[in-house]
């Protein structure tokens, strides 16, 4: 049988044929989710600055929910902390999966995804700090974050073309990015703490992880369970997104498929719900939050002179079209260098420059983190809102040019990605 394995020591490659497969389904359905969250956006910004926009606001101040269990929410907070717990909880299961049965489960391989994952971090950050120190410190995190649906709904125009293994240093580093941002979210942005309710959320949690572990996937005992961690994490004042990933990380990625051979394993619940909650997550969950979060009152050329003036705003676009780039780059460079990482057959380190400028695109953690940092319905959100808007789209552009640019490198690769001569369904590069 034909070695369809790569070699760990390669930055941007294409990695084996069965993870390549997965990827390019997981692609397909996130970009899908990218234009539905574009045109979520582009609805709540032209509703936001029209003259109904005295409806749109009020329907995001709509409030629903039983007040009984303190869960008479505002329809934006439900985007939020409810839709965006969907997200995460698919992400749990994405990077679950990337480290158990993915090629990430080799450290080696591992090594240069994170590390830019962590660059394309900490360098933002330190870009917005740079402007706003002594001032609004608290929205360090607003650039941090990468909108993989976002920047993959880019590539669906300018990429077409683009060899996986690009896709899949783009997914990973997104991946290991919105683990990063709970971890900010949870740790950063938890202003009151109440333990019992977070430690009563234990329970609900411990019970689905039981059941999961047992291969359970009857939804009218998981989902009850779900929601009453959900609500209890809610409740202890821990961002409620934070209970979706640690369902995610709960769920078994492999399971044995002979019982009585304990060597052999299969494909566990992860991809199980990976399949079922991804079109709810990328489909419906995220460009529903885009309706709800992205519709601000820009007021003229005067409101965007004014917003885009302020520290917090020029923090933001600085760390989201400067900061990721720099920080993704150089962490990238300094682990090849250190792990002796060669770069893959026909790519360069532009094509690394790419990426690094596409993950400037930050939006859906962006808002909610600015939300979080600042409040809502003030001018400060308001500016975090445009800046967010404003650095993607520069981000984006730039991105485009450089991607462009190496179009047909990238379509001559793709092609040889896809020959097959000899017929066994895999193609010829993942045997060599």
């Amino acid at each position: 049988m034909p070695d369809i394995s790569r070699p760990p020591f390669s930055v941007l490659s294409r990695g084996s044929w069965a993870e390549a497969r997965r990827i390019a389904d997981v692609l397909r359905k996130e970009t899908i989710g990218g234009i539905l969250l574009l045109a979520g956006a582009v609805v709540a910004l032209i509703w936001a600055n029209s003259p109904w926009s005295g409806q749109y606001h009020a329907l995001t101040e709509f409030r629903i929910g039983p007040a009984a269990l303190h869960l008479d929410l505002t329809l934006a907070t439900w985007a939020a902390d409810g839709l965006l717990a969907i997200f995460f909880f698919v992400a749990g299961l994405e990077l679950k999966r990337e480290f158990v049965a993915g090629d990430l489960r080799d450290p080696r391989r591992a090594a240069v995804p994170v590390a830019a994952a962590a660059g394309g971090v900490i360098v933002p950050a330190v870009f917005y700090l740079a402007v706003n120190w002594g001032g609004a410190v608290k929205g360090w995190a607003i650039p941090t974050a990468t909108d993989i649906a976002f920047a993959l709904a880019v590539l669906a125009v300018v990429g077409r073309s683009l060899p996986s293994g690009l896709r899949t240093f783009l997914l990973t580093l997104a991946v290991v990015d919105d683990l990063l941002a709970i971890m900010i979210i949870a740790v950063f942005y938890t202003a009151d703490l109440s333990v019992l309710p977070l430690l009563a959320a234990l329970l609900p949690l411990g019970a689905f992880t039981v059941l999961v572990q047992r291969r359970v996937r009857s939804w009218w005992l998981l989902l009850p369970l779900a929601f009453t961690a959900w609500a209890l994490v809610h409740a202890s004042g821990v961002h409620a997104t934070v209970a979706g990933i640690l369902l995610g990380f709960a769920v078994p990625v492999l399971t044995p498929a002979h019982p009585a051979s304990p060597g052999h394993t299969a494909h566990g619940l992860a991809e199980h719900f990976e399949h079922r909650f991804r079109p709810l997550s990328a489909g419906f969950a995220v460009p529903v939050f885009a309706l709800f979060s992205a519709g601000v009152t820009i007021g003229g050329l005067d409101g965007l002179r004014s917003a885009l003036t302020d520290p917090v705003a020029i923090g933001v676009i600085l760390g989201l079209v400067a900061g990721k780039p720099v920080g993704i780059l150089a962490a990238t460079w300094l682990t090849a260098r250190f792990t002796r990482a060669r770069m893959d057959a026909g790519l360069a380190w532009i094509d690394v420059a790419g990426l690094a400028v596409l993950s400037g695109i930050g939006f859906t953690v962006s808002l909610l983190i600015g939300e979080l940092a600042f409040g809502s319905g003030n001018d400060r959100d308001d500016h975090v809102k445009i800046a967010v808007l404003a650095g993607s789209l520069v981000a984006a552009l730039l991105a485009t040019v450089v991607l462009r640019a190496r179009n047909r490198v990238y379509r001559r690769l793709r092609q040889a990605e896809e020959v097959d001569d000899d017929r066994d369904g895999v193609p010829d590069v993942y045997q060599r």
